[in-house]
């Protein structure tokens, strides 16, 4: 069984977020073990209590989790997964789902303690129906081995392919809403979703969707699809799968400026091209190894499928990137497929005192260069502040994602208000701007504050949502921006 990956070394257990976490009656625990394996051992109770959040790997080395849970739950079955989930909202005592723990905003940390219910233990692979193209998989099976029993096995890939796709599960990309780096192509997970298993808060379990296309009332598969654990815990996925690509293709181009670029990709989509991966960077992050030379902007195209489909994609490809650009070495694609997934920097940057995030966007093409201007100049306004870069990740029919880094390096002690500024510039100029909230990463701890403002009064319906669903507020509180009866999450 694949297991969670480390963010960084854990050098504590103690609790950084300020208030209390919720109590546990003496016997709770006892009653959560004659349903399923637990753990209440200080150390296993931290380590499942972080994910990879970057601010949290920092107070990691500081000996700090963001909240040690009470317990760790290890169902290994939805019906053990209902008991827990049961147990916990008849004692009102909170629950956050976790698996890989992969997320990068702080979605998997129990805010109030409570229970962690670690779901890597629902780790099998179902039915695989080649015929119609639909893979059944439990929340817990991590993308490594989706992938690598469904290609040898049957011929099929569901195409996802997160940069996380090493440490990341099903469940998770679900859960969060998550985009595979071949999107383009092969969508985001909601487009990849047939139908649900769901745990909800009192321990019914619901299924919802299952068949292509339907008309039955609302898609109920998109009221869980990144609810991030909040509405019910997502215990099973059936997923849309594409036979492996017998043929892959890649250019990269240059251009002059970003416009031209964002114009390029935009042109490349609305004549009906998908290329699986578009990567548009601008002129600091195509100067870090993409072939540009501090003015220039590179791109770099990939598709896989059909040999005739791709060969007519890349025909487009050629004769929109020439008349904007320049055609540049194929190599820098291989080079990026070779290291798309390393983060090591990540942690190497933090142990060296850096603020280093990510915070990616989607919005309409009419918007891109205006975001694109305030984001960047908004993060660097910041006191300390010293890089603030922009690559274009994922291209639609009507608009993109924009894959914003910065990094500062503030005093020690001015590091997480800091990292809180930067946050704060950097959202709320996408935001005036005309951008979203979130493409991918989701919401998690540390969007939270901005989600009221980003939905406006349609964040009441979540609410109500929220309270039809899980009436006591179990369900990973202090996430979404939704109110909490455990109290305040205390942070910012």
């Amino acid at each position: 069984m694949t297991t969670p990956t480390p963010p960084i070394e854990l050098t504590g257990h103690a609790d950084h977020l300020g208030g209390a976490g919720v109590d546990l009656s003496a016997g709770f625990a006892a009653e959560l073990a004659a349903i399923c394996s637990v753990s209440v051992d200080v150390t296993e109770t931290a380590e499942a209590s972080r994910d990879w959040w970057p601010l949290a790997l920092r107070w990691a080395l500081d000996g700090e989790v963001p909240r040690r849970a009470a317990i760790v739950a290890r169902p290994a079955t939805t019906n053990e997964v209902a008991g827990v989930v049961a147990a916990a909202n008849s004692a009102g005592v909170p629950v956050t789902a976790a698996a890989g723990r992969s997320g990068v905003c702080g979605a998997s940390v129990p805010v109030f303690g409570g229970v962690v219910l670690d779901l890597t233990g629902l780790d099998r692979i179902g039915e695989v129906d080649v015929v119609s193209g639909v893979v059944e998989a439990e929340c817990g099976v991590f993308g490594t081995d989706l992938e690598r029993v469904i290609n040898t096995r049957h011929g099929l890939t569901v195409g996802h392919f997160p940069q996380s796709f090493d440490i990341s599960t099903v469940g998770g990309w679900v859960a969060c809403r998550g985009a595979g780096q071949y999107s383009t192509r092969y969508g985001k997970i909601d487009d990849m979703v047939v139908g649900l298993e769901v745990v909800l808060a009192d321990g019914r379990v619901v299924h919802t969707g299952g068949a292509p296309a339907a008309a039955v009332g609302p898609d109920l598969n998109q009221v869980f699809i990144g609810s991030e654990g909040t509405l019910g815990i997502i215990t099973r996925v059936w997923l849309r799968a594409h036979p492996v690509a017998p043929a892959v293709r890649r250019a990269t181009f240059h251009f002059g400026d970003l416009t031209s670029g964002f114009e390029a990709c935009r042109g490349i989509v609305r004549r009906g091209a998908t290329p699986a991966v578009l990567r548009l960077y601008d002129a600091v992050e195509s100067e870090r190894g993409r072939g540009g030379d501090g003015t220039t902007c590179t791109l770099l195209v990939l598709d896989e499928g059909d040999e005739i489909l791709i060969d007519a994609t890349m025909s487009i490809v050629d004769e929109v990137c020439g008349t904007l650009g320049t055609r540049g070495d194929e190599q820098l694609v291989r080079d990026w497929m070779a290291h798309r997934n390393d983060t090591s920097a990540l942690q190497d940057l933090t142990r060296k005192g850096f603020v280093v995030d990510t915070m990616e966007i989607a919005a309409p093409w009419s918007r891109l260069d205006d975001i694109y201007a305030a984001a960047t100049t908004a993060l660097l306004d910041v006191p300390d502040a010293i890089a603030a870069s922009c690559h274009l990740s994922h291209s639609y029919l009507d608009g993109a994602c924009l894959y914003f880094s910065f990094a500062a390096r503030p005093p020690a002690d001015e590091a997480e208000s800091t990292y809180v500024a930067m946050w704060d510039a950097g959202q709320w100029a996408v935001l005036a701007a005309g951008g979203n909230l979130s493409h991918h990463h989701g919401i998690g701890l540390n969007r939270a504050r901005f989600v009221r403002d980003a939905l406006g009064d349609a964040h009441d319906v979540l609410a109500s949502i929220k309270q039809a669903l899980d009436p006591n507020g179990i369900l990973n509180p202090g996430k979404l921006g939704l109110a909490s009866p455990f109290g305040s999450p205390e942070w910012p």
